[in-house]
């Protein structure tokens, strides 16, 4: 076996670990299943100790595979989890609450969803505070929740509020509403009707990684809507997935959520 060569040659472990990626995704290796070993792996590509375990730190750091002292190197075991991240509603109306779609997935998938809140008054970051309509560095209410499907960490959603508009109210408490934070919206007569959504990609930071519990290489999911009523924009949500575990399906036109 050996390593394919392009025109313009990266280093050898870098072409090492390309070559590895393409035998996982092929399903040559089950998730779980146990990567052939050091020596193995230098006698098949002809290469180099170091530059096998450099190119297997280049998937361990991808989150691809699992370092086991002493038992060698697997697969990881993680199963992504879908999420509807846009659902077409049944007629025109106010939108479907984000919680009970993260509910009523991990029920459809037979998972377990658990989700922790906390709430925060911060000084409003430039994009939100353009987003919201607010001088830079007003003060904005985040109703955060912490989501775990089967224990593992799976997102991060904030909710920005003009602190006017959460006060007094239960999206001041940090725990759940009954029937989701639209229901308090839709009763203070701003429902969300309409949104904007900025879907981007980039590196976590060190308390990010280290609550998702992700690879050096793992990037986060962000998905950013801005939600609006009539009168104008009523809140921005950020919502951040680990890249390896999470894929957002956005349900358009008639039949979306059938073809799913």
């Amino acid at each position: 076996m050996t390593i394919l060569r392009g025109t313009a040659s990266p280093p050898k472990y870098q072409r090492l670990a390309a070559d590895l990626r393409r035998r996982i995704d092929s399903g040559e290796w089950k998730d779980g299943g146990r990567l052939p070993v050091e020596n193995e792996l230098e006698e098949q590509y002809a290469v180099a100790r170091n530059t096998v375990r450099l190119a297997v730190d280049v998937l361990v750091n991808e989150g691809r595979v699992l370092r086991i002292q002493g038992k060698g190197t697997y697969l990881r075991q993680r199963a992504r989890h879908d999420h509807r991240a846009y659902v077409r509603p049944a007629r025109r109306g106010p939108m479907v609450p984000s919680g009970t779609t993260y509910v009523d997935e991990a029920r459809e998938a037979g998972r377990t969803l658990t989700v922790d809140f906390e709430v925060a008054a911060v000084l409003a970051r430039r994009d939100v505070a353009d987003w919201l309509g607010l001088r830079p560095e007003e003060t904005v209410m985040i109703r955060r929740q912490l989501c775990r499907v089967d224990q593992e960490p799976y997102a991060i959603e904030e909710s920005h509020y003009r602190a006017g508009l959460a006060a007094g109210t239960a999206l001041m408490d940090d725990e759940p509403v009954p029937g989701g934070d639209e229901r308090i919206l839709a009763a203070l007569g701003r429902a969300e009707t309409s949104a904007t959504d900025h879907l981007t990609a980039r590196m976590p930071g060190p308390a990010e990684a280290a609550w998702f519990g992700l690879g050096a290489g793992v990037p986060l999911l962000v998905n950013t809507r801005v939600t609006r009523d009539g009168r104008g924009p009523i809140r921005v949500v950020e919502t951040r997935y680990a890249a390896d575990r999470a894929r957002l399906l956005f349900e358009l036109g008639e039949g979306a959520a059938a073809a799913g």
